[in-house]
Formats: C-alpha cells, sequence, structure tokens
C-alpha cells in the first residue's frame, strides 16, 4: 500500500495522519507536494505529521533526494514536526540533516505532545 493520507486544519496548525509504506521516490515527493498543497490553499505554515503508522522504505539515496526535493518546495517560512515509528528513527534522523542542512525548519519527534510544543515555538 503506497502512501495514503488525511489532512485537516485546525487551529492554523495542518494535521496530516499518515499509513501505509513508500514504494518509491516518486511516491514520496507525492506526498510531499499534496502536504505544500494543502499548506497554501489554506494559508498555514505549521505541519504536524503523524507518520507513526507509517513504513519508510527508501534506500539512503533516495531518502537524500526526497530531502533534497521538499527543502527545495517547502516554503522556507514552514515549521514542519512529524511524529515518525522509532524503528525508522536512523532514517529519519538522515532526512532531517539532509532537509536542515538546506535551510528547511523540519524536527522528527517519538511522541506528539513534544511535536506540538515544539511547533508552536513554546
Amino acid at each position: 500500500m503506497a502512501i495514503q493520507y488525511t489532512a485537516e486544519v485546525k487551529d492554523d496548525i495542518l494535521f496530516v495522519t499518515a499509513r501505509g509504506f513508500d514504494e518509491n521516490l516518486e511516491d514520496v515527493q507525492n506526498y510531499g507536494r499534496g502536504i505544500i498543497d494543502l499548506c497554501k490553499q489554506s494559508g498555514v505554515t505549521l505541519v504536524l505529521c503523524d507518520e507513526t503508522a507509517l513504513e519508510y522504505r527508501l534506500g539512503t539515496l533516495d531518502t537524500y533526494e526526497a530531502g533534497k526535493y521538499m527543502s527545495e518546495n517547502v516554503p522556507i517560512l514552514a515549521r514542519v514536526a512529524i511524529v515518525s515509528n522509532p524503528e525508522f528513527f536512523s532514517d529519519a534522523e538522515f532526512f532531517e540533516d539532509v532537509v536542515v542542512n538546506r535551510g528547511l525548519t523540519l524536527r522528527f519527534f517519538s511522541d506528539i505532545d513534544t511535536s506540538m510544543h515544539w511547533l508552536k515555538g513554546a
């Protein structure tokens, strides 16, 4: 099952819940583009993605390319918190390094409460 997600805006935050797995780089790029489009349509710059039910299957090179793609397409003013399954934290940390080194404000977390605290800048 490719990446499937639902999204809703609440209190000026786009909440995304994703599940399935990333079949390939294009699947990840489509997922990212969908979230970017939703942010533009709703005018929000804060995003919280719950990816605890999403399995990361990309290899290292595709993870790098996905991070590069996101950092080139996500507006610099956006702030993105992603809650990930701890099983995939090494991949998540690598992705985070790629995008943060290119100026994107994004962090991975293991729980919703900590990610919300960071997202709101508290």
